[in-house]
């Protein structure tokens, strides 16, 4: 079996700089802002919390005030409480979406 001789004037994977050689984006700052913004991170947060405290709530204060103890349409209720969050955060996603891609061939039309 052969194998690559190093030649002294050729530089090394560890020996290359930086700066001058392997990347042409070196020398500038590197963004280290959030890939996900605030109000993604809010909404989801917001989403998940309904999605635990709607289906139970809506079971407890269901099961003994209005279906009377029956345990069956109150925990259908529940399950329709969390499709409703469900669509729900379907549908703001979808229309958050759709903004940012307005806003993004806004942008286009104003740099052209």
């Amino acid at each position: 079996m052969t194998s690559r001789r190093i030649i002294s004037n050729e530089k090394t994977v560890l020996d290359k700089d930086d700066a001058t050689d392997s990347s042409p984006s070196a020398s500038k700052k590197s963004n280290i802002s959030p890939v996900v913004s605030h109000s993604v991170i809010v909404k989801l947060l917001a989403f998940t919390l309904a999605m635990m405290i709607g289906p139970l709530a809506a079971y407890y204060l269901t099961l003994q005030t209005i279906f009377k103890g029956n345990s069956v349409w109150a925990g259908a209720t529940a399950a329709i409480t969390a499709n409703v969050v469900l669509i729900a955060y379907v549908v703001v996603a979808f229309y958050e979406d759709q903004s940012e891609s307005l806003a993004a061939a806004e942008e286009d039309k104003k740099a052209k």
